[in-house]
């Protein structure tokens, strides 16, 4: 068996203990909780309120860059690599789509990389270096949130563990360059002041 499938067949065991070994009832409504966009309307409009406080004029250049950040990881993982890898998601894969609790819809057919991880991945990146970049702290927080939602996106059946890390890894990258580039951008001459974010 070459290294390739030793991988995929330690991500699909990994993959089953997740879903029918750490399973437990009162989870599954949190789990699928966690994945809903709607449950984190509450921190995007903190977020929007945290940088809009005092109106400064770069306000405007974080939340572009954020949503940029969201677009750019979302067409990356499920334009390109997606239809690139085509790895049949759990629900989808012969092989072990008989042992997946589907608490969710199986969505698209291809499961590599994680989409939901990139985008998230990516948006705390951006966030925790651009905001230590202007403020001085570091919002450690944001990894266990993104973290968390790559958790549950194995919990509910749609992703295996190693699609999440792949995602989450394509997520870093992506946030990390759109960090340095929101650094130039607001260092920059078009810009009147930096941003000002309170302490």
């Amino acid at each position: 068996m070459s290294l390739i499938e030793t991988l995929k067949s330690l991500d699909k065991i990994i993959f089953i203990l997740i879903q029918n070994d750490s399973d437990r009832f009162f989870l599954d409504n949190i789990m699928v909780g966690l994945r809903n966009p709607i449950t984190w309307i509450p921190l995007y409009l903190y977020m929007l309120y945290f940088i809009t406080k005092k109106k400064r004029n770069g306000s405007w250049l974080f939340i572009l860059f954020s949503i940029l950040t969201v677009a750019i990881a979302d067409n990356v993982s499920a334009s390109l690599l997606k239809p690139y890898f085509a790895r049949l998601r759990p629900c989808a894969d012969p092989e072990i789509y008989q042992y997946v609790r589907n608490l969710v819809d199986c969505g698209g057919l291809y499961s590599f990389p994680s989409s939901h991880a990139a985008n998230h991945f990516g948006l705390a990146t951006f966030w925790f270096w651009s905001i230590f970049k202007i403020t001085g702290k570091k919002w450690q927080w944001l990894w266990v949130w993104a973290l968390l939602i790559g958790y549950a996106q194995i919990y509910v059946g749609k992703h295996y563990p190693f699609d999440i890390a792949a995602g989450a890894l394509l997520g870093w990258c992506i946030g990390l360059i759109m960090a340095k580039t929101f650094e130039i951008f607001s260092n920059g001459n078009f810009l009147q002041q930096r941003i000002l974010l309170p302490v």
